[in-house]
């Protein structure tokens, strides 16, 4: 059992003071127990997404900024391990919820994170969005980002309605 606090605001006409209140995290389900047959196709497309020409670091940076966005602490904990695992930084990924305004990001993994950020929050991009793209990937990978962006939104959902424990992931678990 995981314990996790958040901060209710309770004022009155004289005062404003920030109240914790502790809560415990329970697991709904665990999916692990119900996993044959059930995610086949999410495992299938994961697999597909593994052999695709996407660069594996930078689905990885998405995943685990579209996990920021989305409060999936489960989700957070594996692709921060994985992101290091690949070599990518405490830095950059301290700073991941900043990205726009640090200099730590390239223009072909700005161009990824805004259109994750779109799909995730308006389930579309404007034209800019997608059009900057076009600059660095094909149609195919595309397609398949978009894909890896939806995918990593139902694992959020899955993972955060189940309240799925943080903490345990391994690298390379589901491999």
């Amino acid at each position: 059992m995981v314990t996790f606090f958040y901060a209710g605001l309770s004022s009155n006409r004289k005062t404003s003071q920030i109240t914790k209140k502790q809560k415990k995290m329970t697991p709904r389900i665990a999916l692990q127990n119900h996993w044959k047959g059930l995610m086949d196709g999410m495992m299938a497309t994961e697999r597909y997404l593994k052999r695709s020409t996407l660069d594996e670091k930078l689905l990885v940076l998405m995943q685990h900024r579209v996990s920021q966005i989305n409060g999936c602490g489960y989700c957070l904990d594996m692709h921060h391990k994985d992101a290091i695992h690949l070599g990518e930084t405490e830095l950059r990924l301290h700073t991941l919820p900043a990205w726009k305004e640090v200099p730590y990001f390239t223009d072909r993994e700005r161009a990824v994170l805004a259109y994750a950020e779109a799909l995730t929050l308006h389930a579309d991009a404007d034209d800019a969005v997608f059009n900057a793209l076009k600059e660095f990937f094909s149609d195919t990978e595309i397609a398949e980002l978009t894909i890896a962006i939806a995918q990593i939104n139902s694992w959020n959902r899955i993972n955060k309605a189940f309240r799925t424990a943080p903490g345990n992931y391994q690298v390379g678990q589901f491999n």
